[in-house]
Formats: C-alpha cells, sequence, structure tokens
C-alpha cells in the first residue's frame, strides 16, 4: 500500500469527496444532514472554503479516503479568530490514525493564520447503545486537548430519534490584548503544500 499525501482538494474532487459524505447522512448521525448534497453543492463548498480556509484531502493509491476543512465559526467578524473543524474519512480507513493526522495538518495551518480557537461540533448519542453514533468523537477531541463547552439536549432528530448536540474547544494560541490580523489560506498554504 503506498503512502497517504495530503493536498488541496480541487472543485473536480466533489464527485470522490461526496461519495465520502454520502455515507455518512445515509448510515450515521455523525452529521445531521438528512439529504445528499449535489455535485455541484460541495464543488461551490470547496470553492468558498478555499476563499479563506483550508479544504485538504487525503489520497492514496490515487483515491481520497478522507477530508477535512475548517470554515467560520460565526460569519460575523468580532469571531474571526475562531473556526469550526470537519474531518470525514472513508469508512475504511477510520481507526487507522488519519483523523489525527488531519487534525494535526489543520492545527498547523490554523495557527499560521493567526486562529486562536479550533471548535467542533459534534453529535452527542442519547444512550451509549445508539446505532447511528457513539462517544468515539467526543472521546477523539478530548484526547486532542479539547473540552466540552456546551451541551445541547434533544436539538436534532434523525432516524426518528431525538440526538444532543455538544461543542467542544480548543485554544491553541495565546489570547492577546492587541490581536494579529487573520491570515487567508492562500497567503500560508505553501508553508504546508508544494
Amino acid at each position: 500500500m503506498t503512502p497517504i499525501a495530503f493536498r488541496i482538494a480541487r472543485s473536480s474532487d466533489a464527485a470522490e469527496i461526496l461519495q465520502i459524505y454520502a455515507s455518512y447522512v445515509e448510515q450515521t448521525a455523525i452529521t445531521l444532514d438528512t439529504v445528499v448534497p449535489s455535485i455541484a453543492d460541495f464543488q461551490t463548498k470547496i470553492t468558498n472554503t478555499l476563499e479563506r480556509y483550508p479544504f485538504i484531502v487525503a489520497v492514496q493509491d490515487n483515491q481520497i479516503i478522507g477530508y477535512a476543512y475548517t470554515s467560520a465559526f460565526n460569519k460575523r467578524q468580532a469571531y474571526d479568530w475562531s473556526v469550526e473543524l470537519s474531518i470525514y474519512l472513508r469508512q475504511d480507513v477510520r481507526h487507522q490514525g488519519l483523523g489525527s493526522r488531519f487534525y494535526s495538518l489543520l492545527e498547523d495551518i490554523s495557527k499560521a493564520q493567526n486562529i486562536t480557537n479550533l471548535n467542533a461540533c459534534i453529535t452527542y448519542p442519547r444512550s451509549e447503545d445508539d446505532p447511528y453514533v457513539t462517544l468515539a468523537s467526543p472521546k477523539f477531541h478530548a484526547k486532542r486537548g479539547f473540552t466540552t463547552c456546551a451541551h445541547f439536549h434533544k436539538c436534532a432528530y434523525k432516524f426518528d430519534r431525538w440526538y444532543d448536540m455538544i461543542w467542544m474547544e480548543k485554544a491553541i494560541l495565546p489570547h492577546n490584548k492587541q490581536v494579529v490580523p487573520i491570515k487567508e489560506f492562500a497567503q500560508v498554504a505553501n508553508q504546508f503544500f508544494s
């Protein structure tokens, strides 16, 4: 098996990325989308994300096996130093360390952009035997240094059941009184990708 390479996503990757995401929509409550987006929607998502933030794919044997990106935590300007992270892996490559590699890369990119806070919005099961979502994501984030900062109860409905939602956060740079302006992803991309 060839090594995994990381690169910046292209809009032409949308169909392959969508195949990964569709399984999460249709088979899990990890995402709370209930309808699989179109390829055009994903092309727009990639293009719009890359205007400011990273959208990265992991490639092995010429196939995309996972993708990750950051996005605005909130669109108001005072929140510019906070981002939300998202990672999706092909089901057959989960639990092999790829998620950690993505998070390390996104954390390093975010630091280069002068981002101070990473945030993760996570579906939280109401019982430990839920067939659509487990506690794996909160545990993974806790190992990466995230702490739970909010817990919303029965706020999402999918697969004929109610789900809780938690927010987890991690500070990656000091919160100085004088902030440093945020850099666009394009300004730092060459530090990480040739």
